[in-house]
């Protein structure tokens, strides 16, 4: 029992860190980076990572709000793993390949 519940307070903090990563790196970018990546603005993303980021924090994972905590990790993951590497990809240029 021990065990299971020191997993499960890994996952929260674990998912706690990826939302506070994903916030800070929004909350970095330059504003026009985001329209020229075809994504959403800046403070729609800032205000999406920072809500799943207060979300996860909020509402533990092992409580009654796990799906608000999932809810924080995906969309902290779909910032990570969408949005990010487009706004890296036009700040630096692109590829011309």
């Amino acid at each position: 029992m021990y065990i299971a519940g020191l997993v499960e307070l890994i996952i929260q903090y674990a998912g706690a860190l990826t939302g506070l990563f994903a916030f800070v790196h929004s909350a970095l970018q330059k504003r026009d980076a985001y329209s020229a990546a075809d994504r959403k603005t800046k403070p729609i993303w800032v205000a999406i990572t920072g809500g799943s980021t207060l979300a996860m924090g909020l509402f533990p994972f092992y409580s009654a709000g796990y799906l608000f905590w999932m809810a924080g990790l995906v969309a902290s993951l779909v910032y990570i793993v969408d949005v990010r590497p487009k706004l890296n990809e036009v700040q630096r240029g692109g590829r011309n390949w």
